[in-house]
């Protein structure tokens, strides 16, 4: 039986538990949609084997009365910069082609111990260096919503078949899994918005927790004092309990949070009679579309029409901000990616004239021209002469940046609501006209002030554009105030029911007609 894999993850997990369909179908149906959808280049290896064997699995505990959890039998997707033990972890880089870590990164390792069953690592932008998912080594990812009837119906005129939309970056393929109905949850790494900025663009939900909230252990570092594993789902209510699994305190990093995490579950009925919304005047940035402009403000206005209080509130130091992070990451991003010499793991030049001849043809060939030359500038900011003027500086502004948020929500507001990205999906062709740097300003001017400043934030789908492609706004919340931040995102998602009313209808016909010959089966 082919399974309708477009539902929500606890609707699937409800139906496991009342024996509605099994793990092993709900299994098999995942992986026939992430072999009908392979032309969206998702996934970079698929675990058929591993997810049977898992399902199975799953069954035998159903069939005892004895499941793990809620994620029990519920299939998982996760961005190929997380470890996997036997699994090969590649980064999408000829670097790490054919690496296979003899561990699992915790989020990892957590999920198995739910039960959760894994289909595959996904697609994503070198070392999750970009913002479109088109840089990697195994090809571009291509947005679900390029396939949608309503897009191709009103595409532009001028544009072909070959000119498909970006899913955002970097972690595209994780978006595009969820989006396909491949799987009900996928992991990503969220840097600057890696994980907000796809979701956004995939029309799905995009969560960044709290930087020391979720274990990095196993994530194979971009920049260390912003990478947080990001959560994709197709609604809010799913986001929270895949949080539930996998936050908390990991031995193994000691950037978590020592206090234990309590699981919550999100009111059904919500009152925001008391909460107040931050709208930051420094977000009006140049580029916005229209579209996006107006919908912003028909969510503010719905907020204040159902009691809650919306103010104007300022971020001064939010323009700089984008220079800020290009200092940090790129320094970062030098220091971390000095460990791929060619001597430990990882690809390795058959240069032999020299240790230092070998080192420089192995990192030549593993990394494409983006590391690279985020490596370069990352060292100029580093060099002795240089480091007090960009490095110094940049860590200055960006605590001030912080401190802009902190003096915001000491003022009373409790969740700031701003764009996600400046309008919807770009087309291919379109996007890689500018250079990798200037298209990763543009797609996360909105995103990496929360990774900077360490605060939750979470993007939701609310609406079409007007070429049928989705448009989300981002929730940006306190520290630790994860419960309240996603109550704020679910109120607004049962207001605008873009999953059950827009999604539905605009993806339902996501398979070229010559690859989908099946019709798929409700719950």
């Amino acid at each position: 039986m082919l399974i309708n894999t477009r539902i929500y993850l606890l609707q699937a997990a409800a139906a496991l538990r009342l024996g509605q369909v099994s793990a092993t179908e709900l299994c098999q149906s995942c992986l026939s949609f992430v072999k009908e959808t392979s032309f969206l280049n998702a996934y970079i290896t698929v675990t058929e084997e591993v997810a049977l064997k898992q399902a199975a699995e799953a069954d035998k505990r159903f069939s005892q009365g004895k499941p793990l959890g809620l994620l029990d039998g519920i299939p998982f997707a996760i961005k190929d910069n997380f470890s996997t033990q036997g699994i090969q972890t590649t980064c999408a880089s000829h670097m790490l082609k054919g690496y296979i870590p003899p561990y699992n990164a915790t989020v990892v390792q957590k999920l198995f111990n739910h039960g959760a069953v894994l289909m595959g690592k996904t697609n994503h932008d070198e070392f999750g260096m970009g913002s479109g998912s088109t840089d990697s080594i195994f090809g571009p990812v291509k947005n679900p919503w390029s396939y949608s009837k309503t897009y191709k119906e009103k595409r532009f005129a001028g544009h072909n078949d070959a000119d498909w939309l970006i899913t955002g970056g970097s972690s595209g393929g994780s978006a595009a899994a969820v989006s396909a109905g491949t799987c009900y949850v996928a992991l990503g790494s969220d840097t600057g918005g890696s994980t907000r900025n796809p979701a956004c663009h995939c029309g799905v939900v995009g969560l960044k927790p709290t930087y020391g909230l979720v274990s990095r252990h196993g994530l194979i570092p971009l920049v260390n004092s912003m990478d947080v594993p990001g959560i994709i789902t197709r609604c809010v209510d799913d986001a929270a309990t895949a949080l539930g699994v996998l936050a908390g305190h990991d031995p193994y990093d000691s950037t978590t949070f020592q206090n234990p995490f309590e699981p919550f579950k999100l009111p059904e009925t919500i009152d925001l009679s008391k909460l107040c919304i931050g709208i930051p005047k420094e977000y009006h940035a140049p580029g916005m579309s229209a579209e996006i402009l107006s919908l912003w403000t028909k969510v503010a206005d719905m907020f204040e029409d159902a009691g809650a209080k919306v103010i104007a509130v300022s971020l001064p130091h939010t323009p700089y901000s984008i220079v800020c992070y290009h200092v940090l990451c790129t320094s970062e991003v030098a220091s971390n990616m000095a460990r791929f010499d060619g001597l430990q793991y990882g690809h390795r030049s058959d240069v032999e004239d020299s240790t230092e001849a070998m080192y420089a043809a192995t990192r030549r060939e593993g990394f494409n021209d983006v590391v690279r030359g985020r490596i370069l500038s990352g060292n100029f900011f580093l060099l002795k002469q240089n480091y007090e003027q960009y490095f110094l500086k940049a860590q200055k502004v960006r605590r001030l940046i912080a401190d802009d948020f902190v003096k915001v929500f000491e003022s009373g507001v409790h969740v700031l609501l701003t764009p996600t990205t400046l309008g919807d999906a770009a087309p291919y062709l379109e996007f890689i006209q500018e250079d990798n740097r200037t298209r990763s300003a543009q797609e996360d001017v909105f995103t990496q002030c929360a990774n900077m400043a360490g605060l939750p934030a979470v993007t939701v789908p609310v609406g079409l554009s007007r070429r049928g492609l989705p448009l989300g706004l981002q929730f940006i919340g306190r520290a630790l105030c994860e419960e309240q931040l996603l109550t704020v995102a679910k109120w607004l998602e049962t207001q605008m029911d873009f999953a059950t009313l827009q999604f539905n209808r605009e993806i339902k016909n996501i398979y070229k007609p010559q690859q989908h010959n099946k019709s798929a089966s409700s719950l």
